[in-house]
């Protein structure tokens, strides 16, 4: 009897486990670290100007805009699924949606509660600091809740998701330095520049491969409307953005020389964009740069995160 009810547990807990593990690859954690980076980098700017750090507000803050993350990628595959772009995309590992719902892991109607779940709680922690600390945060809020719930489909529909991408990492980069020090500075307006340039070159990449399936739906991306051989070529504006950003930030004293080592994610640049102009048309080819351009947006936001917390200690 003893051994029957060892088993029926540890088969409840392995179920358990499977479900979680479908959760989370519906809601795309490994993705979340974008924003981790994004808040970090607000947190770590204001470290280096103000040498303080309001720990209650920077874990708020860090729970805040990690639900609203996660609310959108949730809606995404919703929407996704709805429309029947999932059942015409071929899924990579960096592309094409999670799987979850074409695969019948979990029930559309689950994931679409979950996703104004989520949406609903970073409202109500966005809510605490509008009370706190007034109208700019309120605006900042109010993009971020009409841009989330209409992403995948007014606004990825109308070619702007990459803009709408870059202005979220700023504001979030904005309003965590805002709610720190009460101040909008040039300095957090750069960063943010960074930030969300960073952002939308990941977000730019993968919709290379889900080319055809938008399409054929009538979705208008920013590869669908110059094509996918001019789109190549944009690759490169994305990071020089980033760079320039902190090029100029250094210049005028914005930012710390030492934030000229986020330059040292340079080589995964390179060798994404020359692998997207010999790949932008082969789905499986193409994954491996898809990665490596992750890999710079981390590498680089890591490293920028990290030279302000350097610059205080020079």
């Amino acid at each position: 009897m003893g051994k029957i009810k060892t088993h029926e547990y540890y088969t409840e807990q392995l179920a358990f486990f499977l479900m979680l593990s479908v959760w989370f690859r519906v809601i795309r954690v490994k993705f979340l670290l974008a924003s981790i980076i994004a808040v970090s980098v607000g947190l770590a700017l204001n470290w280096w100007q103000n040498s303080s750090i309001e720990p209650f507000d920077a874990l708020l803050t860090f729970a805040g805009v990690m639900a609203l993350h996660a609310s959108v990628d949730l809606l995404n595959d919703f929407w996704d699924f709805k429309r029947g772009i999932d059942t015409k995309t071929t899924r990579t590992k960096m592309s094409g949606g999670t799987g979850v719902l074409p695969e019948g892991l979990l029930k559309p109607s689950s994931v679409y509660r979950a996703g104004v779940s989520f949406l609903i709680i970073g409202t109500i922690i966005g809510g605490y600091f509008v009370i706190t600390d007034g109208i700019t945060i309120a605006i900042i809020l109010g993009f971020a809740i009409l841009s989330i719930y209409f992403y995948s489909t007014k606004i990825v529909d109308s070619g702007l998701g990459e803009f709408f991408v870059a202005v979220k990492g700023a504001m979030i980069v904005i309003g965590t330095l805002f709610i720190q020090s009460g101040e909008i500075s040039p300095e957090s307006i750069f960063a943010g520049i960074v930030v969300g340039s960073l952002s939308s070159l990941v977000l730019f990449i993968a919709s290379f491969p889900d080319h055809d399936a938008d399409k054929s739906k009538g979705r208008k991306t920013l590869v669908i409307i110059v094509g996918k051989q001019k789109a190549a070529k944009l690759f490169w504006v994305f990071p020089l953005v980033s760079y320039v950003a902190i090029m100029i930030g250094v210049l005028i004293n914005l930012f710390p020389l030492i934030s000229m080592i986020s330059f040292l994610s340079f080589p995964l640049v390179i060798k994404s964009g020359i692998g997207l102009q010999k790949n932008y048309d082969s789905i499986n080819n193409l994954v491996p740069y898809m990665y490596s351009t992750l890999m710079f947006g981390r590498v680089t936001g890591i490293l920028f995160v990290a030279s302000f917390l350097l610059g205080s200690l020079l």
